[in-house]
């Protein structure tokens, strides 16, 4: 049976779609390939998946109900790692209704459609670490206990809800789920909106880089990698029917900001001029990751420290972009 992966020209959707097909699986991706960043960079990520006899790629908006349940239904899929969103904290200040359409009846029409498959097994899906909201004194790291009752972004408040309408589709079909609160990731064919990747570009070209929250904040760096393994664990091991898991995905290794910057200064060969901002409206000081839950589900260990995976981001960005 087909796996359908959804958000597959995306930078996670890319990579969980390669390590399916890696060990055999046959994948179906879906994407809607909008100008959000770069299109280009999304046909590059599609371009290599097709090499690869057992991947199709299917261009479909997942609000698009009816298509996306005829899709379920002629692949007789029965696993959907469901990754397609509109991202973005600051982007959804700007453009709120493409929140509404990609998390909201885009995770929608996800659910329809595996309620209604015949011997569907598990819908793996794409939450956030935003839905925790700004917790001063992360120190300890977020649990999956935590409240998420005070998103400070519609981003985040898109995708708590995707988390509550998971639960209500659990309960009331007995749909088996696992909500994945990603914390940040990057790598090789990442997203240009990220900060480790607009950073390296200015750098590069010799502009100066803004660096908010005074550069006070810090991010659990997660390398792509490593997401993947939790990714494809969790799949492998689909909860209870009626139950909807949510687990916390990131390396629980957070890392200043200030940090980051340093460490990608050292894989450049060149030193950054930096102006210091305030912190933007919808971001938060601190995320942190506990994976105690995802460990001990699936042995999730994250291996690649950001001084490893940086290095790796910048020998593709060069590659890639000739730069």
């Amino acid at each position: 049976m087909a796996i359908i992966v959804t958000g597959a020209a995306g930078f996670i959707g890319m990579h969980v779609a390669e390590r399916l097909l890696a060990r055999g699986e046959t994948v179906v991706g879906v994407d809607v390939f909008n100008d959000y960043y770069d299109p280009a960079l999304k046909d590059a990520r599609a371009a290599r998946l097709a090499a690869d006899a057992r991947f199709r790629m299917v261009r479909m908006d997942v609000a698009d109900a009816e298509a996306f349940a005829g899709l379920v239904r002629e692949t007789g899929a029965r696993r959907i790692v469901h990754l397609a969103a509109q991202a973005g904290v600051r982007y959804s200040l700007d453009n709120p209704f493409a929140y509404e359409r990609a998390n909201l009846a885009g995770h929608l029409s996800v659910l329809e459609a595996a309620r209604h498959a015949e011997g569907f097994e598990h819908l793996v899906y794409a939450s956030s670490s935003s839905v925790y909201g700004d917790r001063p004194g992360a120190g300890e790291g977020f649990t999956e206990d935590d409240a998420a009752a005070e998103p400070v972004s519609l981003y985040a408040a898109t995708k708590r809800a995707g988390e509550l309408m998971s639960f209500s589709y659990a309960k009331l079909y007995g749909l088996p789920q696992t909500g994945l609160r990603f914390f940040t990731v990057y790598g090789p064919w990442g997203r240009p909106d990220m900060a480790y990747f607009s950073f390296t570009r200015k750098i590069l070209a010799g502009e100066p880089i803004e660096v908010y929250g005074q550069g006070r904040m810090a991010r659990d760096f997660t390398y792509v990698d490593d997401i993947v393994d939790g990714i494809v664990g969790a799949l492998d091991r689909p909860p209870e029917p009626g139950v909807n898991r949510i687990l916390n995905i990131g390396d629980s290794r957070p890392v200043g900001l200030m940090d980051m910057i340093a460490t990608l200064e050292t894989a450049l060969g060149r030193e950054a001029e930096k102006i210091l901002r305030p912190m933007q409206p919808g971001d938060v000081t601190t995320t942190y990751a506990d994976v105690s839950k995802l460990a001990a589900l699936t042995g999730y260990a994250p291996k690649v420290p950001i001084e490893e995976g940086l290095p790796r981001f910048v020998e593709w960005y060069r590659g890639f972009y000739g730069a």
